[in-house]
């Protein structure tokens, strides 16, 4: 028996393509929302199993909701700016993007909206404050429809985005550079797997209607770990695994911290545990499952 209809957007992306594999074994009806030039190599196996559609081809996101009964609102889709996108590029993705979704799903009685935000303080760049702004909207709109808020940290595993900091770090270890240049690495992240992130997801829409009509959740492992020390880890496994020296070229130091960098998060997952998640993948066994891919 089919369970309810998801419109999932950034299924393409790092979480969304393993949120579109869960959702569509948990039998939910999936119907995701990408452009004509995404990248769909994450999702190509899965092409059979759920309905897509073109932003960039329609004439209105209208279209989707009427050509279909959509019960729920998964949205992941976000820009990070990492591709020198200006700042209004930005904005209509993280802010105007999220804004049209929550309308049409008001205007169409979408039971719930489920948003990924973010646990960055939100002046620290165009990303989080753009995020920040969205969070803000729906918060005020939550007695129109229940708004359900999934604020991730440090997420890791396979198939990331290359030009995130761990796949980045993989691959200058694996090319054998001979200085890997980094930061001191004093600060900290809560490192939480993929895996357990798309858990805290289910959780939240299996006890969705045991909430109220706006939620926030932290989601992370409450455990934090200094980015120094988890760089080490990798490297001594790959050490073991590669049977190369891999530790005298890590250069700490050698860089400074980014503008605005956070030296350890603001988080708390007591909200989350209450409602019966539970982190599973620790750091070590997160680590051996990514070098798996390599």
């Amino acid at each position: 028996m089919k369970k309810e209809t998801i419109l999932l957007t950034g299924a393409t992306g790092f979480l969304g393509s393993y949120l579109l594999k869960d959702f569509l074994q948990n039998n939910y009806n999936v119907i995701i929302l990408k452009r004509s030039t995404s990248n769909t190599n994450r999702i190509k196996d899965l092409s059979k199993n759920y309905k897509s559609y073109n932003i960039d081809e329609l004439n209105s996101l209208n279209a989707v909701f009427v050509d279909n009964k959509i019960d729920i609102i998964v949205h992941t889709a976000c820009s990070y700016g990492r591709n020198n996108q200006s700042i209004v590029d930005i904005v209509k993705t993280n802010l105007i993007f999220g804004l049209n979704l929550m309308e049409l799903g008001i205007d169409y009685n979408v039971k719930t909206f489920i948003n990924t935000g973010s646990l960055l303080p939100r002046d620290v760049n165009n990303y989080s404050l753009s995020k920040s702004q969205l969070s803000d909207w729906l918060k005020l709109y939550s007695d129109k429809i229940q708004f359900i808020n999934l604020k991730v940290e440090h997420m890791y595993g396979p198939k990331d985005d290359k030009k995130k900091f761990l796949p980045w770090l993989i691959n200058e270890m694996i090319n054998n550079r001979e200085k890997i240049k980094l930061t001191t690495g004093l600060q900290k992240r809560d490192f939480i797997y993929i895996d357990d992130v798309v858990a805290a997801f289910d959780v939240v829409l299996e006890k969705r209607k045991q909430l109220s009509n706006y939620s926030e959740f932290d989601v992370g492992t409450n455990k934090f770990t200094q980015v120094k020390d988890f760089v080490i880890q990798i490297s001594k496994a790959l050490e073991k695994q590669t049977k190369r020296q891999i530790l005298p070229k890590l250069k700490f130091g050698a860089i400074d911290y980014r503008k605005g960098d956070i030296m350890i998060p603001d988080l708390n997952n007591s909200s989350l545990l209450k409602l019966g998640w539970r982190p599973k993948v620790e750091i070590e066994e997160g680590i051996k499952k990514i070098l798996k891919k390599y």
